[in-house]
């Protein structure tokens, strides 16, 4: 790969039953982690222009792929997940080790975990109760919605000043 080009990017519905905008939401914001990853080169993905923090554009999306491994696999479904960048004596390692990281197996899984993610969602209830607790507390689907929306804006959030910082691009 010279370069990413990110796919397009859904857009957010304004009206609608809940689920629809949940997902409609979810989505939005899984295309613009991608979005902000556009026509960089693999070694801009892996740049962390903040002196002070491990973060960097490939290293999100790796997390993110954890963050959809976790909470629609292992939390929603209760399926043993082998979590590709973890490890038990390094737990942040999804941010630390990126310079052997091929960019394309780290989309092809981040792309994969989110269709996993839709798959095991589809045709459940908001009110579904997920198989395995979070820190000994149990939570719905919808919680699981709400919280990945949470998440992936917050972390959009970050690749917005990752990506101002690599090359000066800026944008919704």
């Amino acid at each position: 790969m010279e370069t990413f080009e990110a796919p397009a990017r859904t857009n957010v519905v304004f009206s609608g039953e809940e689920r629809t905008q949940l997902e409609s939401w979810l989505d939005f914001y899984r295309g613009t982690m991608l979005y902000k990853c556009d026509g960089l080169t693999p070694d801009q993905l892996k740049q962390r222009p903040v002196a002070t923090s491990m973060m960097s554009l490939l290293g999100l999306l790796r997390h993110l792929t954890f963050v959809e491994q976790i909470w629609f696999e292992s939390r929603f479904a209760g399926h043993d997940v082998v979590e590709y960048y973890k490890t038990e004596a390094d737990r942040e390692i999804d941010f630390r080790d990126l310079d052997s990281a091929d960019v394309d197996e780290v989309l092809e899984l981040y792309l994969a975990s989110i269709s996993t993610s839709r798959d095991l969602a589809k045709g459940h209830d908001l009110d579904e109760m997920a198989v395995r607790a979070r820190r000994g507390v149990e939570v719905d689907l919808r919680w699981i919605y709400l919280h990945m929306i949470e998440e992936y804006a917050r972390h959009c959030g970050h690749a917005d000043i990752l990506r101002e910082l690599i090359d000066g691009a800026t944008g919704y």
